[in-house]
Order: structure tokens, then C-alpha cells, then sequence
């Protein structure tokens, strides 16, 4: 090793994580270094002696072979099976302990796990599926939620958690829109920025999902091509990551699946490297997604082997290889060595990778694998159920309501009828560790998760229950029983929807991808049969995605959306069918009206709306930002402070909203903006701000935004960003649609290009001016 004074200077915490990172990489081996480039899927044991490799992906390597010369990570511990939370956090620590004993270095490994929907581990909180982040419109309670997580996965030992996914959904019909927090890059960023905050807060690396481009694959496969040109790369696709890098302090990338124009993601040089790095300043690992390395060979065919592929990856800008030891295994080692690879490619990784481990203390002489004794490892506690439970109330959406039925008045014959009204697995999403694992019976399912029958009767509501129908099959036998109910009752609340799995063992979810956007199975003559009953019908969606909701769904009395909810997410769809919680959800995603036509978000520029030349119409049956509760609130005294807005100004606009109804509620204010000229086509209006306003009966607030010139920029014909003078519109409105007043503006000045380091949000300025 040289002697005593570089292994002093790489474990000094007085050095910064670069430079002890930069003293460490002269001292290994090629070996020793590409083994930090590296994870190891790996399974906690129940009994607390240790982890073990996935034999069927370690094709035969042994343990003590893969940790001789050090390693980078471990892959899910908890998430590979159920474990008890003391137990593996022991079998953890003893792991580490056997990874630190067995090296030259003594570095233990990073650990990362998923935590999209909470730690994806037995035992641990279910908290609401992204869609619901989105639909709450409430980065605070985001940020909390997963300051939360993030404390739980570093008592279990965890470093780095794989979220979150900050792609906006493009097409409905991809599995994974659930996993997406919206069809808007405004909400996307600034919800997906608070939930990074929230982990990185507590020292927890937080992974962005997916760059990028993921989210945009043709006729909404998972893992394929996509289709899209620069603009909306750059205007729609990259904004989220922007605003989670820079107002988040993310410290970890994953590349995408996809292929942008016949280039995968994951050999993107000018993607990984010039943009995110050269451009963005990023400093911190790329990750590569699961396989995805290999697949530059398996998939896309840019590769004639591993070896081809480990150097492709590197040269991207690909820093670590998961989820376990695979093409920057022996194939790289040999590559290196026939001078096929160059190792200044290894060194640049291997210097971020062990400045992040520097970052997390896992270069310390002082060093230990757990924080605290792994007994008091508790997972699923009162505070992380209370803040499950709260986001589950701010996410639920009244989509309609005539205002005769819901709340349900006390003492009706109310007729409970769907898949999903008694089926737990109906509120969570495919990352949540009872769906993403698979049932394990013997061990049960970990958490408490009451279904919606079960909640509606802790709240004493007397029902009627038939199934009806199964979520898929062609099974119609119980449809008669259903209507029978239906019929007998003043009420019929009808719960359908979805299930979430993997690679199409559910109906929505990662590869669960559908042709169409009609409801799975025979729901939707179920739900037609019911209607036709004439007794008023609650319809209850339970979804992952949007499913179309056209002229044949008009003659239900409500329709409420609950995008898996959580573990707690029967208990407040019940308090909000019963109206002990008035609903302030708002549409993250708008819902089609049609089940097939044109795949359209309403992000759509003026030719993507209705038009006279096309028999096809894409308006949607309820659009983005849309939410009612169950009281009312009126708008007044829209102003601001200027007409003229300079390029490189700023505007301030208010509105001032009263409850006017008989109880307290939540009106969610938005604000959009509207360019009815510009150099190339822009969205009719797209989400620039918004604010969450709780107010009393009969009180009101004065809502004020402050809006930089810099988020009226888009990409011009040029290719770069631009703020373009001339005339534009802020529109505050409660929907993309329903827009209550339009402030017309002029931006004056020369055009003005902006880059990475403009200006991100819009803030908002909420101050109360009592009751009325």
C-alpha cells in the first residue's frame, strides 16, 4: 500500500469526499476497483446470519469469490423476500461485517432498496402510490412522507433508495404510469423535488427515475422505443429531473430503458455525460437500471458482447452496474486488460462512486453498519401509518358528484358491489413489497391493509356486499347477484379497478401495459348493469392508470379515484364517501373519455385539441388539475402588479378565494400559462404554479404568486431555450379547463436565451384575511 500516509489521507473525514477518493484510486488494483462498479442481488436471512446471493443470477459464483476484492452494493436486502426487520437488519450488519473483513480496504458496501411507495420490505408502511403524491398537490406533506422512509431505511442499515420516478407519464396505457406522479412536468418537479428533500434530508441517496425518456415509449410499452423529438425531450421530459437535481439535491441518477432516435439511454454519452454532467454540474453515481448494461446487447443490439456492452456503458457515463455482478464482472476486467477499455473509464467511475461512499461515511475508521440496536428496528409505526393516512385523505379525488348521494347520509340501504370493494391488494401499487415480492402466505402480508368494506363498516355503515365480477376474466355469473343488491338498496357503491403486479401478473404496473383503456375484465358490464338498475350509484375507481369514463358512465350520481391508496387508503375512502374527510384531491392525470382514439395528455399544442378536420375528439371526460369537495368557494379580486413584464423580471398575481360553503375545505389554485404566438408550437396551457388554500366556513385568503419571466421559457426554433417577448396569459383557474380569470401580460425586451440555471418555480404567498 505504499505506506501509512495515502491509506491516512483517504480515511481522513477533514478531506473532502473527492480528494479522499482521488488518494484511494492509485492504491488498487483493477480488480479492486471495478468490484466498487458493481451490486450483488442479494436476500437478508430470517435467522440474522447473513445474506445471500441469487444463485440463479450469480451463475455459480460464490459468495466469498465476489466479496474478496471489495463491493460497491448490495441489492434489496429486505425487498428479496419477507424478512423480519430486527432479523435482517442483523443478517445486514453481518454481511458487512464479512465484506469488510474480506477486502485489502475494509470499505463495506453501499445498500440500496426500493422505496417508491415507502421501504419495500416486509413489515414496513404502505404509503400511497406516486399518482396519489400528485393528486394531493402538497409538496410539504411529500417531503414528510419520505423524510420518514428515509429514517426507517437508515435504521435498517440502507444508504440509497431507488426513487423517485420523476418521468411524466405520456401514455395511460403504460404499466408504469402508476409509478409516475403526473401527466404535468411542473407538478412531476416540484412533488418529486419534495420527496427527494425529504430523503436526502436524512442522509439517504436519493435515485432519479428514469433518465429519461422512459415515460414516452410508442403505443405505451414497457421497454420500448421512444418516439419524440428534442423539443419534447427538453420541454417535457427533463424539466422534473432539473427541479429534483437542483431544488432537491438528488445525488444519484438511473439511466432509462429507452432508445431516443436509435440510441439507448444507457450509451447516451451526449445524455449521461454532456448534459447531465458537462451542462447540469451533476456530480454524483449514475446507476445503471436493472440489466441494463447487458441489454445494450440482449435488446438493442449496439453491442456484440458483455465486454462491448461494459464499454459502452462506461464511456455513457454509467458508474455502477446492477442489480449484481454481470458485464462489469470478468468481462470488463479482460477488456481493461486488452486495452479494449480504457481504465481512465473505470477511474472516473470509481472516483464518484467512493466520493458518495466518503459522502456516507462508509470510508471511516469509525464506521458501523447500523445506527442503533437492530432490536428497536421497527418499521410500520403511529407516526408513519398517521402520515400514510394523511396523504390517502389529500389524495382521494371526487371526480363528480350531483350532490345527491355523497356524502352518504346516515341510515341508508347502501349496496356495496365490485372487484376491488373487498380486496386489500386493491390499494396498493406494484412497488409496494406484498405486490412487488409476491405472496407469501405463511408469512402473511406484514401490515394491516383493510379493505373498503372493511372501513366502511368500522364506520358502522350497514351493507349489502356482492362481488360481482373478478378484476379480469370473462366471468359474468355474478353480475345478477350484483344488480339484485343494487336494486334491493337506496345506494350502490361501486368499487372496480385494478390490481398491480409484474411483467403481466396484474393489470397495471411494471409491464402490466394494456392495448386500450377500457376497465380490465367485465368490469365495465358490471358497471353498465348497475346503472341500469336506477338506484343511484357511487362509482369507486381503485386504479393504477386513468380508464375512460364516456357517455356510458354519465348516469353514475359520483365517481370518487383513488390512485392505491396505501395501506391506510380504505379507511379514507371511506371517510370520504361518508363525509368525515372532505375530499381535495385533484386530477394528477386527466380522464379520457375514450377508450381508445389518440393517447393524449393535456399537455397538447392547438392541433392535439378537437377539431372540425377529424372525426377523432381527444377531450378529455375530466381534465387535469379537476377535484370537487363538499363545500363550495367563490374568486374575486384577480390583479397584478404589472402589464408590462420585462424578459428577466418578474409578476405578481393574486386572487383572493372565500368559503362559501357550510364547512371547512381545501381549494387547490392553479395557475397556467397561455402563449398564443410563439416560434414554434406550444401546449394551450400547461401548470406553472400552484397553492393549497385550507380555509374555514367563511373565511377567506388572499393567494399571491410570484412569477419569474424564466418559467414562460421553452425550446425555439434554434434549439435552445428561449423567453420570447410578447403577448401571453396567466390563467387561474380550478382545472386546466375551468379557468375562472385570465390576466393578460405582455413579456418585453430582447429574447433572452436561459439555461440550466434559470429560475424553477413560481411561489406562492398565502395570507388569511378572515372570515366574511
Amino acid at each position: 500500500m505504499r505506506g501509512q500516509e495515502p491509506l491516512e489521507t483517504w480515511r481522513d473525514t477533514r478531506r473532502s469526499p473527492a480528494e479522499r477518493a482521488e488518494a484511494l484510486i492509485p492504491l488498487m488494483t483493477l480488480e479492486e476497483k471495478i468490484a466498487q462498479l458493481v451490486g450483488v442481488w442479494v436476500g437478508a436471512d430470517d435467522s440474522g446470519g447473513g445474506v445471500a446471493p441469487h444463485q440463479a443470477e450469480m451463475k455459480g459464483v460464490e459468495w466469498g469469490d465476489v466479496i474478496a476484492n471489495g463491493l460497491g452494493q448490495l441489492t434489496r436486502p429486505f425487498g428479496t423476500g419477507p424478512v423480519d426487520p430486527a432479523a435482517g437488519a442483523r443478517s445486514l450488519a453481518s454481511s458487512q461485517a464479512q465484506i469488510v473483513a474480506a477486502s485489502r480496504f475494509g470499505i463495506p458496501a453501499q445498500v440500496h432498496e426500493e422505496c417508491l411507495t415507502g421501504f419495500a420490505a416486509w413489515r414496513a408502511t404502505v404509503y400511497p402510490a406516486p399518482l396519489s403524491w400528485g393528486a394531493s398537490f402538497h409538496p410539504e406533506l411529500i417531503e414528510a412522507v419520505a423524510a420518514k422512509i428515509a429514517r426507517s431505511m437508515r435504521a435498517a442499515g440502507i444508504h440509497q433508495g431507488l426513487a423517485p420516478v420523476v418521468d411524466v407519464t405520456r401514455d395511460y396505457r403504460w404499466g408504469r404510469t402508476e409509478e409516475t406522479i403526473g401527466e404535468d412536468p411542473y407538478l412531476v418537479g416540484t412533488i418529486g423535488a419534495a420527496y427527494v428533500r425529504g430523503i436526502e434530508g436524512e442522509g439517504v441517496v436519493a435515485t432519479l427515475k428514469h433518465f429519461a425518456g422512459y415515460s414516452a415509449s410508442r403505443g405505451g410499452r414497457n421497454l420500448a422505443p421512444a418516439h419524440m423529438g428534442s423539443r419534447e425531450v427538453a420541454d417535457v421530459i427533463l424539466p422534473p429531473f432539473e427541479m429534483a437535481l437542483r431544488l432537491g439535491g438528488a445525488r444519484s441518477v438511473m439511466n432509462s430503458y429507452a432508445e431516443i432516435d436509435g440510441v439507448p439511454v444507457a450509451a447516451d454519452e451526449s445524455l449521461l455525460t454532456g448534459l447531465l454532467r458537462d451542462e447540469w454540474g451533476f456530480t454524483g453515481t449514475v446507476v445503471s437500471d436493472y440489466f441494463a448494461v447487458r441489454f445494450l446487447e440482449r435488446l438493442h443490439g449496439v453491442a456484440g458482447d458483455a465486454a462491448g456492452a461494459a464499454g459502452l456503458a462506461l464511456r455513457a457515463g454509467i458508474d455502477v452496474e446492477l442489480p449484481t455482478v454481470d458485464t462489469f464482472g470478468a468481462p470488463l476486467v479482460e477488456a481493461v486488460k486488452s486495452g479494449q477499455v480504457s481504465e481512465a473509464l473505470v477511474d472516473r467511475a470509481l472516483a464518484r462512486v467512493l466520493a458518495q461512499k466518503a459522502e456516507l461515511g462508509l470510508l471511516d475508521e469509525d464506521w458501523r453498519p447500523l445506527p442503533g440496536d437492530p432490536e428497536d428496528v421497527r418499521l410500520d409505526d403511529d407516526e408513519s401509518r398517521g402520515l400514510a393516512l394523511a396523504l390517502a385523505r389529500e389524495s382521494v379525488v371526487l371526480v363528480r358528484n350531483t350532490g345527491a348521494v355523497l356524502p352518504l347520509a346516515p341510515g341508508r340501504r347502501v349496496a356495496l358491489v365490485g372487484p376491488v370493494a373487498d380486496d386489500p391488494m386493491a390499494m396498493l401499487g406494484c412497488y409496494a413489497f406484498p405486490a412487488h415480492v409476491g405472496p407469501h402466505p405463511e408469512q402473511g402480508l406484514g401490515v394491516e391493509l383493510p379493505s373498503l368494506r372493511e372501513a366502511l363498516g368500522a364506520l358502522s355503515v350497514d351493507l349489502d356486499y356482492e362481488r360481482g365480477c373478478d378484476i379480469t376474466g370473462d366471468d359474468t355469473s355474478g353480475i345478477a347477484a350484483a344488480v339484485a343488491a343494487a336494486a334491493r338498496s337506496d345506494v350502490c357503491v361501486l368499487a372496480v379497478g385494478d390490481r398491480a403486479g409484474l411483467f403481466g401478473r396484474g393489470t397495471s404496473g411494471e409491464g402490466c401495459d394494456v392495448a386500450d383503456l377500457r376497465l380490465p375484465g367485465v368490469q365495465a358490464e358490471l358497471v353498465r348493469a348497475v346503472l341500469a338498475t336506477g338506484t343511484p350509484v357511487v362509482l369507486v375507481m381503485l386504479a393504477g392508470r386513468p380508464y375512460a369514463l364516456g357517455p356510458e358512465f354519465d348516469a353514475a350520481a359520483a365517481v370518487v379515484h383513488g390512485f392505491f391508496p396505501g395501506q391506510r387508503g380504505g379507511q379514507a375512502l371511506a371517510e370520504v364517501l361518508t363525509g368525515a374527510v372532505n375530499p381535495s384531491g385533484r386530477l394528477p392525470v386527466s380522464v379520457p373519455r375514450d377508450a381508445g382514439g389518440l393517447p393524449s395528455t393535456y399537455l397538447s399544442p392547438p392541433l392535439g385539441r378537437r377539431s372540425e378536420v377529424s372525426s377523432v375528439d381527444t377531450t378529455p371526460a375530466y381534465p387535469f388539475g379537476h377535484g370537487l369537495g363538499y363545500t363550495t368557494f367563490a374568486w374575486d379580486g384577480v390583479h397584478a402588479d404589472r402589464a408590462d413584464w420585462p424578459v428577466d423580471g418578474e409578476v405578481s398575481v393574486g386572487v383572493t378565494v372565500r368559503n362559501t360553503g357550510p364547512r371547512s375545505g381545501v381549494e387547490v389554485v392553479q395557475l397556467y400559462l397561455h402563449d398564443p404566438v410563439a416560434q414554434t408550437t406550444r401546449p394551450v396551457v400547461r401548470l406553472v404554479g400552484y397553492a393549497r388554500v385550507e380555509l374555514e366556513a367563511g373565511a377567506s385568503a388572499r393567494v399571491t404568486f410570484e412569477v419569474p419571466a424564466d418559467v414562460t421559457s421553452f425550446t425555439g426554433v434554434r434549439g435552445t431555450r428561449i423567453v420570447e417577448p410578447g403577448d401571453v396569459e396567466l390563467r387561474l383557474g380550478r382545472s386546466s379547463s375551468d379557468v375562472v380569470a385570465a390576466v393578460p401580460l405582455r413579456l418585453t425586451g430582447a429574447e433572452r436565451e436561459v439555461g440550466y440555471d434559470r429560475r424553477l418555480l413560481v411561489t406562492a404567498r398565502i395570507t388569511p384575511e378572515g372570515a366574511g
